[in-house]
């Protein structure tokens, strides 16, 4: 029995020398996979920060002193415009109404007294008239008649003039009065109600009373680099001309998800803000579901194609204080050679803006192990990885012995 486990054991080594004795692949030291720069299509995306407004926000505010006495809507609702939204305590204006209709019913009168009064003195005075034609009155009575008939005229006319300022203070009444209901000036969504029933509000109170918002079309408003900015306006030769050649964006909500209607850049602000060097610009989204409220937030993602990029794998560069390097061959010798990346990425790769050009090699693994100037032997990465699976296979097989060893050993 003995001579058997023995036998076996003899055999187990003789697996383990068979493949590779103590484990070393058979790589060379400075064997390293290098990869020679080319172009390939790029998609990437660039993410801007987004503030989400309705098309048409419109803040409700009194134009009436008073307390509340009703408050006709409640928050989220839909509303009309010219829909009924708060009553303000109206009992003064009311009676400044009926004052005013006092004034314009006392002003009528007054008309009427003064025209009856001027058709009188009409009459008089072409009855004066005829008199005086058959010479039976002189030019006195005559004038005197006549003087009597334009005094009545004047009256009449200053009559008017009051009626016609009583009316206007009727209408400013009525108005002041209509200034208690307050309604909605547009269609759209209501907001907070800050203030309830009771509460006391002015045109000076420190919140409007609620907002409403149109929300069947949203716009996003977000800020561009003024980098950014001439990039695309010097590609199409004008701002307005950038604007619409650039593609459908999307909206990243708050919780990571896309927006599922696509939306358009619609406006560029013409001014630069000085102090953070971005200019202000809107995209509009459609909002048939409601999902998107005024005042939410998100991310605006513009998708952008390079037909010609340079694009490298992220596991072989190095990140040194926001910096990026790579390895270049040149002549068997790696170059610690830096280059510019574009921001956006997918998390696998980068896109290259400078430091490499076509045609330049770089080392694509190992690179931990590699110090600038080093002389190294390359190798395809199709060898890498040939290398790496046989590693593989050996580690399996290493494990198998090992256990199989360590089951005679008992």
């Amino acid at each position: 029995m003995k001579k058997n486990r023995f036998l076996m054991i003899a055999a187990a080594a003789a697996m383990l020398v068979s493949c590779g004795g103590g484990g070393s692949m058979n790589f060379g030291d400075n064997e390293y996979p290098v990869q020679t720069v080319g172009t390939q299509n790029a998609a990437s995306q660039t993410t801007y920060p987004a503030a989400i407004k309705g098309i048409q926000d419109v803040e409700i505010r009194p134009k009436a002193s008073g307390f509340i006495t009703r408050v006709c809507v409640q928050e989220g609702q839909t509303v009309s415009a010219g829909q009924l939204l708060f009553v303000i305590d109206n009992e003064t204006y009311q009676a400044a109404v009926r004052q005013a209709q006092a004034a314009v019913n006392q002003a009528q009168a007054a008309v009427n007294t003064a025209t009856s009064q001027m058709n009188t003195a009409k009459l008089t005075y072409d009855n004066s008239q005829q008199l005086h034609n058959n010479k039976v009155i002189g030019d006195y009575e005559l004038q005197s008649s006549k003087n009597t008939y334009e005094s009545a005229q004047a009256q009449v006319n200053q009559a008017k003039a009051a009626l016609a300022q009583a009316q206007a203070g009727l209408a400013s009444a009525r108005e002041t009065l209509s200034f208690c209901y307050v309604k909605s000036p547009a269609s759209g969504v209501v907001g907070n109600l800050p203030y309830k029933v009771g509460a006391l509000v002015s045109a000076s109170s420190p919140q409007p009373l609620t907002t409403v918002s149109n929300i069947s079309t949203m716009e996003v408003y977000f800020s561009m680099s003024e980098k950014d900015l001439l990039e695309m306006t010097k590609a199409s030769g004008g701002a307005n001309a950038a604007i619409q050649n650039l593609p459908a964006v999307k909206l990243m909500l708050a919780d990571g998800s896309i927006y599922n209607h696509e939306g358009r850049v619609t406006k560029v602000s013409g001014v630069i803000d000085q102090s953070t060097g971005s200019v202000s610009m809107i995209a509009q989204f459609p909002n048939p579901e409601r999902l998107l409220k005024s005042g939410g937030s998100g991310s605006i993602v513009i998708p952008r194609n390079n037909a010609n990029a340079i694009v490298i794998p992220q596991s072989c560069v190095m990140e040194v204080q926001d910096k990026h390097f790579v390895y270049v061959l040149q002549d068997s010798i790696v170059n610690y050679t830096e280059i510019v990346v574009e921001p956006q990425n997918d998390g696998r790769n980068y896109v290259v803006t400078s430091g490499l050009k076509i045609g330049d090699k770089y080392v694509t693994n190992g690179i931990t192990k590699l110090q600038d100037k080093m002389v190294i032997k390359p190798i395809t990465p199709e060898q890498y990885e040939k290398k790496m699976k046989d590693a593989e296979k050996l580690g399996e097989a290493q494990g198998d012995a090992s256990k199989l060893k360590e089951v005679f050993s008992k």
